[in-house]
């Protein structure tokens, strides 16, 4: 059985609630596509299987949850072992984990906003807020509130399509390919440009 099939089947045996069990599972393993569950959540509101307020809802529920675990597992961390990894990581300075702590807390609530509607970063945001020990009815609030653009968007396309539900995650996988190349790219350019002034202050 893939992937699809298990979720088709979840959401036909448990409604909603299955639709919002899957939803917390692709927030704790980004490699799950909400491109797909949510629109395909949609076509199942559209067969009578849930109504399309419950979906929303419900999925929405989903992705708050898996995205307090996550801000828990950052607790857990906590800011001193984060930076003791990042002292034992090749080409990484805590110096680096400084500026990225200092951007956050400078762009928390809006990262964790528009953060819920980018792949993949919209599970990993989770984690520096709760290493940040970000306050978590704010947290919960702006995690909600973007999760339920993205989810609405998404559970409606599926809806209005639907047999053609697939088409949604045609088009939202191209975007999420190009951030994951974007991505991808940014960290390459990171390791030539710390290799360059690696091998630069050796020479000195």
């Amino acid at each position: 059985m893939n992937l699809v099939d298990w979720v088709t089947d979840l959401m036909h045996v448990a409604g909603a609630p299955g639709a919002a069990l899957a939803i917390a599972l692709e927030n704790l393993f980004p490699p799950l596509p909400s491109e797909v569950f949510l629109p395909l959540a949609g076509f199942t509101a559209a067969q009578g299987k849930m109504s399309l307020l419950d979906a929303i809802l419900w999925t929405t529920f989903g992705s708050v949850a898996g995205a307090l675990l996550l801000y828990w597992i950052g607790a857990a961390l906590g800011r001193e072992r984060v930076r003791r990894i990042a002292s034992r990581m090749p080409l990484v300075r805590v110096s680096d984990v400084d500026r990225t702590e200092a951007w956050f807390l400078r762009n928390g609530y809006r990262a964790v906003f528009f953060g819920r509607m980018i792949p993949v970063f919209r599970s990993l945001i989770s984690i520096p807020a709760g290493v940040e020990r970000m306050r978590l009815a704010p947290f919960l609030a702006y995690t909600a509130a973007g999760s339920l653009l993205w989810n609405t968007a998404l559970i409606l396309a599926g809806y209005l399509l639907g047999d053609n539900w697939h088409l949604v995650e045609q088009y939202v996988g191209i975007g999420s390919k190009v951030v994951l190349g974007l991505a991808v790219v940014a960290v390459a350019i990171f390791v030539v440009t710390r290799l360059s002034k690696k091998r630069a202050d050796s020479r000195v």
